[in-house]
């Protein structure tokens, strides 16, 4: 494709002059050399990721040009499903990490287990169910609720299509991330672009090759060359992906003008008691937004905390804080993404890891993810009180919480990095969503209507009301649906 956008010959005349060795040459040429870069937008690779745990997929997923699709907590039992288990300095911590990581597992299993007992006593199966498929439904809704024991080591599995020079962009991000794991992802996924890729016909074709052998064996090797050829996907595209030096060292920089600027602050949890926060930020000066947006990702303070402390700064210290965003920039770094600023709708949202993967996948909008912690406390379905189970929750909670700390607090180098895959998807985060006014909609529409789950449909219906108090005007054309009406738990 890209050779026939460069020549006049056609694209059947193209393809029969096109080999491995012609291709790598073109490539060399074009995409390295002068940089034309749109050429990997035209080669298009799926893939399958299996067993990475929810805190790598969530990494993985972070691309504003992915395609894909997890594994869902919805449909699917997650008890058999194992986890991840990272390097330990010392056999103690490791034996009291899978302690903990089973202990939830166990729980996850049992409260499945009650909440679907607990929802069929709530509603009946109607005559034109099945009884498979009622059981089927209230199973999902129980895996909505029990999910928010599951631990971020929990491993997952998923697929996705992308283009080269996104996979290209993934890898060097995931080679600089600050888990071992994720790092040894963007590896696996570097070697298996360029290795060959899996033939699903291949015992068919092998046994076809050997029913040709017996006739004729020099026929026999032809077809073998021709039917069980490797193909690899992307060998020269990503042989030079490598960890980005820009980003490592600006993380690093702006991590401590962060703490720099907020000693020892109280972190921003929104009201007490509360299970999420929205808030709609006001427009700024765009230096105030840059530099505020730059520090949001290097810790766990509210935006408006933030805001507030960078507009106090003299105009040539916020300029500091910017130019540290810049300072290790190389020729070819794409901007930073705190740097895609000036979007009239800016939310500052603290929710759930589980809800927050959901809201997650919507690619249209800027999102700038602080780090997993413990420090704004976990989310309580309250299903779990109406059938007595919210004690034993909080017990695990509480105990994950603890556990989190003490590992977190080891001399270990990776301490803070393996603390978080202890944390339940219950255990909240902050991530800043910036859009414009057709993604608010969006988002509010879809993630509103009834058959979702409870957390992301709070959290988009309170964007919707945000928006309709700043611009009662426009409220009139979103179609969300009311979350405070009563759920039919049997509609899906």
């Amino acid at each position: 494709m890209a050779k026939y956008s460069r020549s006049a010959l056609s694209m059947k005349e193209s393809l029969k002059e096109i080999s491995e060795q012609k291709a790598e040459q073109f490539l060399n040429t074009f995409y390295f050399q002068y940089g034309h870069r749109s050429i990997a937008d035209l080669a298009h690779i799926p893939m399958a990721i299996e067993r990475l745990s929810i805190l790598a997929a969530i990494a993985l997923v972070d691309e504003t040009r992915w395609d894909g699709q997890e594994r869902s907590t919805r449909y699917q039992n997650f008890k058999k499903s194992g986890f991840y288990v990272p390097e330990f300095a010392s056999s103690e911590e490791r034996d009291l990490y899978l302690e903990t990581v089973r202990l939830l597992f166990a729980e996850y299993e049992a409260i499945s287990d009650e909440m679907a007992r607990y929802l069929a006593t709530q509603v009946a199966r109607p005559d034109e169910m099945t009884q498979e498929a009622y059981q089927r439904t209230l199973r999902a809704r129980a895996f909505d609720i029990s999910r928010y024991l599951l631990p971020l080591a929990t491993n997952t599995s998923l697929g996705q299509i992308v283009n080269a020079r996104t996979l290209e962009t993934q890898i060097s991000r995931l080679l600089t991330h600050t888990h071992a794991e994720v790092r040894q992802l963007g590896e696996a996924l570097k070697q298996a672009a360029r290795s060959a890729s899996y033939n699903v016909n291949e015992a068919a074709y092998i046994r076809l090759v050997d029913e040709i052998r017996e006739q004729d064996p020099a026929l026999a090797e032809r077809a073998r060359e021709v039917l069980l050829k490797d193909v690899k996907v992307a060998p020269t595209l990503v042989k030079y992906a490598e960890a980005n030096r820009y980003e490592q060292e600006t993380r690093r920089e702006l991590r401590q003008a962060a703490r720099e600027l907020m000693p020892p602050a109280v972190i921003d949890n929104g009201k007490p008691g509360a299970a999420f926060v929205v808030d709609l930020l006001e427009d700024e000066p765009l230096e105030i937004e840059l530099a505020t947006t730059l520090l949001y990702a290097a810790d766990h303070y509210s935006y408006r905390q933030l805001r507030e402390a960078v507009s106090s700064l003299s105009a040539v210290r916020r300029q500091e804080i910017i130019d540290l965003g810049m300072r290790h920039r190389g020729k070819h770094d794409e901007l930073l993404r705190p740097f895609a600023a000036g979007q009239a709708f800016r939310f500052d949202i603290l929710m759930d890891i589980g809800g927050f993967r959901d809201l997650h996948r919507h690619r249209r909008c800027i999102q700038i993810e602080q780090q997993f912690t413990n420090l704004h406390g976990y989310d309580s379905p309250e299903e779990l009180s109406a059938a007595g189970l919210r004690g034993r929750y909080d017990k695990a909670m509480l105990l994950a919480s603890d556990r989190h700390d003490h590992v977190s607090a080891t001399d270990d180098r990776n301490a803070e990095q393996n603390a978080q895959y202890l944390l339940p998807l219950a255990f909240r985060k902050r991530t800043l969503f910036k859009m414009d006014f057709a993604e608010a909609l969006y988002i509010s529409e879809l993630r509103t209507t009834p058959a979702g789950h409870r957390s992301y449909r709070e959290v988009a219906y309170a964007m919707y009301e945000a928006v309709a108090r700043r611009h009662p005007s426009l409220a009139k054309y979103f179609r969300v649906h009311d979350v405070r009406q009563p759920v039919d738990l049997l509609k899906r």
